[in-house]
């Protein structure tokens, strides 16, 4: 699929050559920063040195002081605290995190005071669940803290108030019409709370959480500090913005799942096929370098896999479990179910690819709406994002639930509102939820016919023909000459990347491959490109599942391409190497 190449402004010229100066950085460095907001050496010394001594202080969250409260008070008086959370990575990384941090400040004098559960994806759905308040009841649970869930969970938090039981939330997610009765709501994006940094993970407020405890208790520092690899994980897997407090706790939490991992995040990387040196020793130079994108594409599907097959319990216990042969036995498991995951997400794809294209139904149609009753509910979303990657549509695929109701997992293009549309249609539906890019909804089976030919309306009429083409972002032209060691080295200090701070796109012109253009692992192009008319060191190029360019590269032909700059590591040697995002034949008259 053709893509459009959206160019972002350059800064003015001066500016940067100042800066560029300033910082004794290369010119188009100078440029990225200026594009990203940073127009000063000491917005820039902050932004490349994050500083753990910059972290707010955690009494600015609205109502942390009455949590820390309530939760030294559950300890001091050996109440039963149960450790609440979502299914998914953010949520299971975030009960680990205050579940471990509570049994080593309780003592294993205590133990059994404090228990986790994670909510059974399929019988009791997201949040806090009715059956999660009656085993509150059963277990004569005192105080009950929710994590990355319960910002809207009024009627629960009223069950559990009738009960006697106490409730803290920790929750990040936007706040309903009226907020629960709970005797602490921990939630920066609450209207009434002033904590100046808004894009906290659920895990992330956990982390405060702990933070705010031993801040009020001058407990040692290593007991928050610690655990700050749970919360990188967490950023990285739920996608949120990698700027401010974020981009602090996720360097941080890197350095120590590269000096230091926990034995669950061992035995996930080994089972990944990445091997990292443990114990982390200094002479090493070679070592695999973990980066943001590791943990988005290895380590947080296979935890999440744990809770769409089985149980998000998997994945706490191999959070935090210390015993080498027990995390390797977890991980195992783990893998197994991400595997199994795998083949159906794949299969349910295949399947729904084939009624696409052998449906005249589908011609002309902007909107994809896709059922099968026989497909697992646990991968419809995977399966979903696939579809719009292969069709760039919004798109819905739905299943058969437990219930007897069709439910669903809905993905969308950059330009649609894919929940405004849902909400169109909402007469037809029995529950509904999501945001702009993301939604899930159910229905009954006898409503689904109008509800496809509704939604469709609704999406004809509100996207833009162009809309339906995909779009990459290009931060700015790149002669290749400018990617030396040095580039390399000032570029890395950009990172960690992810949303807020991308990993910056580069655009080079009038290339060609030296000779080298090959297929490897039958779908990945790889060549080395250079210039066809000037003098300079070829540089080796991947590009991961794009076989289909390959005529666009040999032949001498000369193209324009799209990269990211990386280092590669293969055989102790470290070479500079670019990851393609897209390749077309030259513009004429460059």
């Amino acid at each position: 699929m053709n893509k459009r190449w959206i160019c972002q402004q350059l800064p003015d010229d001066a500016a940067t050559g100042r800066l560029a100066e300033q910082l004794s950085i290369e010119k188009p460095l100078a440029a990225l920063l200026l594009q990203r907001g940073i127009n000063t050496p000491e917005a820039a010394a902050d932004f490349f040195n994050p500083d753990i001594t910059k972290l707010h202080n955690p009494f600015l969250m609205k109502d942390m002081d009455k949590a820390v409260k309530r939760l030294s008070q559950a300890i001091i008086n050996n109440e039963r605290i149960l450790v609440y959370g979502d299914y998914d990575v953010d949520g299971t990384s975030a009960v680990a995190l205050l579940y471990s941090f509570l049994c080593e400040i309780v003592g294993t004098d205590s133990k059994g005071l404090v228990e986790y559960y994670i909510p059974d994806r399929y019988l009791e759905g997201y949040g806090i669940s009715d059956q999660g308040i009656e085993y509150c009841r059963e277990n004569n649970i005192n105080l009950l803290i929710s994590l990355d869930c319960g910002i809207k969970a009024n009627d629960k938090v009223e069950m559990a108030n009738k009960l006697g039981i106490d409730v803290i939330i920790c929750d990040h997610h936007l706040e309903g019409d009226e907020l629960p009765a709970a005797v602490a709501i921990l939630d920066p994006k609450r209207k009434d709370c002033p904590y100046p940094y808004k894009e906290l993970s659920g895990c992330g407020v956990g982390f405060k959480l702990i933070q705010g405890y031993c801040q009020q208790y001058k407990l040692p520092d290593q007991l928050w500090l610690s655990r700050m690899d749970l919360v990188a994980i967490s950023i990285a897997s739920d996608i949120v913005a990698i700027t401010g407090e974020n981009r602090i706790l996720a360097h941080f939490g890197l350095e120590i799942i590269n000096k230091f991992p926990r034995m669950g995040i061992k035995s996930i990387l080994d089972q990944a096929g990445i091997k990292i040196h443990y114990p982390f020793k200094e002479e090493t130079i070679f070592s695999r370098v973990i980066s943001i994108s590791d943990l988005v594409f290895y380590v947080g599907p296979r935890i999440n896999a744990a809770g769409r097959m089985k149980s998000g319990r998997e994945s706490v216990r191999l959070f935090i479990v210390e015993d080498e042969d027990k995390s390797a036995d977890i991980g195992k498991r783990i893998n197994t179910q991400n595997e199994q995951r795998k083949e159906q997400d794949r299969n349910a794809t295949e399947e729904a690819i084939h009624m696409i294209k052998g449906s005249h139904e589908y011609i002309g149609r902007k909107s994809i709406v896709v059922y099968n009753p026989n497909w697992f509910k646990g991968i419809i979303g995977i399966v979903a994002s696939r579809l719009v990657e292969v069709f760039y549509k919004p798109t819905i695929v739905l299943t058969k639930s437990s219930d007897g109701l069709i439910t669903g997992s809905a993905r969308s293009v950059k330009e649609f509102n894919i929940y405004d549309g849902i909400d169109y249609c909402s007469d037809l539906l029995e529950h509904f939820g999501g945001h702009k890019f993301a939604a899930g909804l159910s229905m009954k089976e006898e409503n689904l016919e109008e509800f496809i030919e509704k939604f469709e309306q609704y999406v004809s009429e509100n996207l833009e023909e162009t809309a339906t083409v995909p779009e990459i972002s290009v931060d700015m032209p790149l002669d290749l000459s400018e990617i030396t060691p040095s580039f390399m080295e000032h570029l890395k200090l950009f990172a960690p990347f992810g949303p807020g701070n991308m990993e910056p796109v580069f655009q080079s012109n009038g290339i060609t491959d030296e000779g080298m253009a090959r297929i490897v692992g039958d779908k990945h192009l790889k060549c080395r490109v250079c210039y066809p008319d000037r003098l300079v060191q070829p540089i080796d190029v991947i590009a991961f599942n794009m076989k289909d360019k390959l005529p666009l590269v040999k032949d001498n032909k000369t193209f324009d391409m799209l990269y990211h700059v990386e280092e590669n590591v293969w055989n102790n040697v470290v070479n500079i190497q670019l990851n393609v995002k897209d390749i077309r034949p030259a513009t004429p008259n460059q």
